[in-house]
């Protein structure tokens, strides 16, 4: 009894002292101050910085340079004089598909390294120039195609040559037939687009036949024959979704009844889930045992061993090795030894871990609203994704095009007559204007740079992400610290239900607004900082890779597991200082610090109750996602049918896309309901530990614990003395 107290004063000091009785504490203080007010400013202004970055952004920024394919020149195809020009053509699309990332590129225009036009239509046919056109004597316009050519070249009456042409691009020399993508004229691979007998005798590069010409082209290309179809697969998956929505729509509702009906459940059957897994899992490691033993007796002739084996990639070949059976024996040996002690001797707090599962379910039973709060935490997360999205969008598009007028020939007559930097309007130039320099044209060349906000575009960017990531942890945090507030309201109601406050969840809302805000900005300030780090480690090893030794890589490795860690145990540490916060209403560091002393006195039972939860919400899950994905399956794949409906799964084009559309849903809906019961696990395991500590279960000090944990931990409630 001694070293029992000896302990219990060790562990007291140096994970501070036990929580003292307070008479008038019976649950979230209503009378609170405002906390952390200097973060609250900060953030305040932050946002407020965040709108008028917003704003600038709007005012100068231009979406189309991403919505709308640019020709060579810069324009737009589809606007102002290409109105009636919607698509791009790209006169050697091989130099395109030969881009690290076509698809990125396309969406950031795609400026190859080759001429781009706007044309009306995209070619839907092969041609090739006819070799017949390098003759001497021979007419351009007789064998090129005017529509494709650059608007400002004229074959009509042309000096050029064929290979002139050519050589500057002017016109292109062959095209195969190509769909309209996002307004980008790109190869079709599907359906019939390369059969043979579609393409022309004279389709040939100098010095190759036919097949080897379309082989050359399918090679270069095939890699992004799946993005070049994109659309069409697109609209045939949207065609599906818009047959199947009504059916996805009760897969997803059926994801959310089994959820909310496995939660409530859980008040009567955790007790045998806990047990049937733990059991589970010893059988499993039993017969693990027995396997091995059989294996290790079967190879009782065998005179193989790791050193006639050697080094080699075939794992079968270490499995025909007696010994590789008898570590695997002993290995698992140890762990069921383990785990059985670990029963043994952890078998009360294993109680107390779904006694507070079973108190949970019973207080989600009590606040049913509370399981539709990450709705909001979703829809305030929808916006700030939003917003952050539309701002980069905007910032990455500000800055007019600056086109220049360039001489395409300088040898060609005089063109001394051109300004270094003579600018230009594309749309209201005149060639004519040099009469001394027929191959003046008005060029794009880039975007402008010289504002001062176009000269800071790459900081606001930066800011741009900070805010965000800001925000969004933010906006988790409100979240864990309203329903804190509302579980901490059900556990420390004496008389339950008749002390539960009413619409606890709107109280404690509106009391983290209200009080909480910088607390709540601090505590995702810190974890946005090494979020930040992790970003720009990941950053620096995506550009440097390359140039990295073994040492370097090494690392770079090792800075990354630990920030990766930091980020997991400020994540855990915030969790519980946002309980502290909702219930006690004092400060981001001192919550953090108070309930990171309460853990740490009871270090065993956090762990263990950590683990039970882990396994059942694991469970739960899988329950969820796996039943509603493979009932999703027999459904889409006309393998049952709904009574009295005419759906025909016939009719779908990718039948598999509803299922991964449910099974994807049925996941988001089960995180979210099981969220917020990890969340009232975590905040009923915190009140619990403080009603350990402050009450003795005397008429003046009683425990608040339901009589379940009372009677795991023999104690009690005594009534007081009457007469």
């Amino acid at each position: 009894m001694g070293r029992k107290r000896q302990e219990e004063e060790q562990n007291s000091s140096e994970y501070g002292e036990p929580a003292q009785y307070d008479p008038t504490f019976n649950g979230p203080i209503h009378k609170r101050s405002c906390t952390d007010i200097i973060c609250c400013v900060l953030f305040m202004l932050v946002i407020a910085g965040y709108m008028v970055v917003g704003i600038l952004a709007w005012l100068y920024g231009d979406p189309r340079h991403v919505l709308y394919p640019r020709n060579s020149t810069g324009m737009f195809c589809g606007l102002g004089v290409n109105k009636d020009k919607p698509n791009v053509l790209y006169f050697d699309i091989l130099k395109c598909a030969t881009a690290t990332n076509i698809m990125a590129a396309a969406l950031q225009g795609l400026q190859c390294p080759t001429t781009q036009v706007c044309v009306k239509s995209c070619p839907s046919e092969f041609w090739m120039l006819s070799p017949s056109a390098y003759l001497p004597g021979a007419n351009p316009a007789d064998y090129f195609k005017q529509e494709f050519c650059v608007p400002s070249f004229q074959l009509q009456g042309t000096k050029y040559k064929a290979v002139d042409i050519i050589n500057k691009e002017l016109c292109p020399f062959f095209f195969t037939p190509t769909t309209s993508v996002l307004g980008r004229c790109l190869p079709s691979f599907g359906g019939n687009a390369f059969n043979p007998s579609n393409i022309p005798s004279n389709f040939s590069f100098p010095g190759t036949s036919v097949n080897q010409t379309v082989t050359a082209i399918m090679n270069a290309t095939g890699d992004l024959a799946n993005g070049f179809n994109a659309k069409d697969v697109g609209l045939r998956i949207f065609e599906d979704f818009a047959k199947s929505w009504q059916w996805i729509v009760a897969g997803l509702v059926i994801a959310m009844v089994v959820s909310v009906l496995f939660l409530l459940l859980l008040r009567f059957t955790a007790p045998i889930l806990v047990w049937v897994l733990i059991v589970g899992v010893l059988v499993v490691g039993a017969f693990g045992i027995w396997y091995c033993y059989n294996e290790y007796q079967s190879l009782a002739n065998s005179n193989l061993t790791f050193s006639n084996v050697g080094f080699t990639s075939n794992v079968k070949v270490y499995l025909q090795v007696r010994d590789t059976w008898l570590a695997f024996l002993i290995i698992l040996c140890i762990v069921e030894a383990i785990l059985l002690l670990a029963l043994i001797f952890l078998r009360t707090r294993i109680l107390i871990a779904i006694a507070l599962i079973q108190e949970t379910s019973k207080a989600l039973g009590h606040m049913m609203s509370t399981l539709f709060y990450p709705v909001i935490t979703f829809v305030l997360l929808l916006v700030c994704v939003s917003y952050w999205g539309i701002t980069a969008l905007y910032l990455a598009t500000s800055g007019g095009p600056v086109y220049k007028v360039v001489a395409l020939n300088a040898s060609e007559g005089d063109c001394t007559t051109i300004g270094a930097n003579e600018t230009c309007n594309p749309e209201m130039f005149n060639s004519t204007r040099y009469p001394t320099c027929p191959s003046a044209r008005c060029v794009f060349i880039n975007y402008n740079t010289e504002g001062l906000f176009q000269k800071n575009l790459f900081n606001l960017q930066i800011y741009n992400v900070v805010a965000f990531l800001w925000c969004a942890n933010f906006v988790i945090a409100l979240g864990h610290c309203t329903l804190a507030g509302a579980f901490g309201s059900y556990y420390w109601a004496f008389s339950k239900p008749a002390d539960i406050p009413t619409f606890p969840l709107i109280q404690s809302f509106m009391r983290a607004l209200r009080y909480h805000v910088g607390s709540l900005a601090f505590g995702a300030l810190i974890l946005t900082l090494v979020q930040l780090v992790r970003i720009i480690l990941e950053y620096l090893d995506h550009k440097f890779r390359d140039v990295q030794n073994p040492c370097t890589r090494f690392i770079m490795c090792c800075l990354k597991c630990c920030f990766w860690c930091l980020e997991k145990f400020i994540k855990f540490i915030n969790r519980n200082a946002y309980i502290m916060i909702a219930i006690y209403g004092k400060n981001f560091c001192v919550s953090a610090k108070n309930a990171f002393s309460l853990l740490m006195r009871n270090i065993v039972r956090v762990v263990v109750l950590d683990k039970v939860t882990d396994l059942l919400l694991f469970f739960g899950k899988l329950l969820v996602v796996g039943g509603v994905g493979v009932l999703a399956f027999f459904f889409f794949s006309g393998r049952i049918e709904a009574p009295g409906t005419t759906f025909e799964t016939a009719a779908l084009n990718y039948y598999w896309m509803p299922i991964i559309t449910v099974v994807f849903g049925a996941y988001l809906i089960a995180h979210g309901f099981f969220s917020v019961y990890n969340m009232g696990v975590d905040t009923l395991f915190l009140c619990f530990l403080e009603d350990l500590e402050r009450n003795d279960g005397s008429p003046q000090k009683p425990y608040f614990m339901s009589k379940n944990l009372m009677k795991i931990l023999n104690k009690k409630n005594k009534q007081p003395k009457t007469g």
